[in-house]
């Protein structure tokens, strides 16, 4: 798996770099209600992106990956996101 750098802006704006033959660089929005419906409050904003890149990067090359995206989008691409993401905190 590609290593990945995560920069926090602001408590909804994180800037992640994909480290892989070719990087990429990709700002990711997070609602802060969002991030505790999902996860309970177990985990942070930003831990939460980077199990989102992971279960991406499991499925497809970080060059697929939208450039700019709030993190919702990624369960339109794949609906068995929300429900990994909640089975891997459980």
């Amino acid at each position: 798996m590609p290593a990945l750098s995560i920069e926090v802006r602001d408590e909804r704006t994180f800037l992640v770099t994909v480290h892989a033959d070719t990087n990429t660089l990709h700002t990711v929005t997070v609602d802060p209600g969002y991030a505790v419906r999902l996860t309970g409050g177990r985990i942070t904003s930003d831990d939460l992106v980077r199990r989102s890149f992971e279960f991406l990067l499991e499925r497809e090359p970080n060059t697929s990956i939208l450039r700019q995206f709030d993190l919702p989008a990624i369960a339109r691409y794949f609906p068995e996101y929300e429900a990994t993401i909640r089975a891997d905190l459980g």
